[in-house]
């Protein structure tokens, strides 16, 4: 496996041309920080990227983006499974450079998600109970039908899309360090399969060096990064369904852990309850959004300061992930 990329330049240089591109805010969030006992919070908001309420909306986007750019776009069609922002961003990609996409669903989607995705061009299918059902069936297809599969994750003989993916990630980065008068002292990111956190890390280590503290913020109930961490290999987790449903992911992106491997200082799980608390303070303070998206929040909330010693002087980053 690849480490991720850390040079932002292409990615930022790309998305400068997409219409829809606008920089999205980097909050200050005084009542976090006092309620979390910290000198400051800045939140990078990314509910309103490009119109599709998620930071994912730089990731496939920007592969189908390199694609056009070396004329391997049009007329391709790009499958994926996906349980929220990820088809989005396929969706968005391939009607904005004349590919098509074709959306793989669970049947536990809900047919709102489906109609979002067929507004955005989209080939809509529903297969099987789970995600990973759904996945099962996207990577049959595409490779029976000949068509291009795009995952955010990676796995062994699986690594040039989701690289390319994470590269798009960095276009936040990038708009972060010049939003930021000073680097922030720790960096509290939430992760799925570890394609943002990976991506995070690897631009913070790139621009600030080893001065930031990173943390890497999972639900107790899939613990990928952690677990795999733990067990110094590639470990799948075990555990119930979470109510972050989109940090939900039992097997990690190994190009990101990877990465993570070498850049992050701690990982760390919440709990369910912890990640309802963190979601219902982030409402109370004008920062809606969904317990996959404040997990950062909730983890600060949930007592990580004191943990990892971070004190009064601490400046914390951290990411609201997705719209509610």
């Amino acid at each position: 496996m690849p480490y991720p990329a850390h040079d932002a330049q292409a990615a930022v240089a790309r998305v400068i041309h997409c219409p829809r591109h606008h920089v999205t805010p980097l909050l200050t969030a005084p009542d976090l920080a006092d309620a979390a006992g910290v000198g400051g919070v800045f939140v990078k908001d990314e509910r309103e990227r490009m119109g599709l309420g998620s930071f994912k909306a730089l990731g496939a986007a920007h592969v189908i983006a390199v694609d056009a750019a070396e004329g391997r776009a049009k007329g391709r069609t790009y499958v994926a499974a996906s349980a929220g922002n990820h088809g989005l961003s396929v969706a968005a990609g391939a009607a904005a450079f004349g590919a098509t996409a074709r959306i793989y669903l669970a049947d536990t989607v809900p047919e709102s998600f489906a109609e979002r995705l067929q507004a955005e061009g989209a080939d809509v299918r529903r297969a099987g109970a789970t995600y990973e059902e759904s996945m099962a069936a996207a990577e049959a297809d595409a490779e029976a039908e000949g068509l291009t599969l795009l995952s955010d994750s990676s796995w062994p003989g699986y690594a040039t899309i989701p690289h390319v993916l994470m590269e798009g990630y960095l276009i936040l980065m990038e708009e972060i360090a010049e939003q930021m008068e000073a680097p922030p002292t720790h960096i509290v990111v939430q992760a799925g399969v570890g394609g943002l956190a990976g991506a995070v890390a690897a631009y913070a280590r790139a621009t600030w060096g080893d001065d930031p503290e990173i943390i890497v913020v999972e639900p107790d109930a899939a613990p990928a990064l952690a677990g795999s961490i733990a067990a110094g290999a590639p470990a799948e987790s075990a555990g119930p369904v979470s109510a972050m449903g989109r940090l939900d992911c039992k097997m990690p992106s190994l190009i990101a852990l990877k990465g993570l491997a070498r850049d992050a200082d701690w990982f760390v799980t919440i709990t369910e309850d912890e990640a309802r608390a963190g979601t219902d303070f982030a409402t109370g303070v004008d920062l809606e959004t969904t317990p996959s998206g404040g997990a950062g929040i909730a983890a600060l909330l949930a007592g990580l300061p004191d943990a990892i010693g971070a004190g009064a002087d601490a400046r914390v980053l951290t990411f609201l992930t997705e719209a509610s």
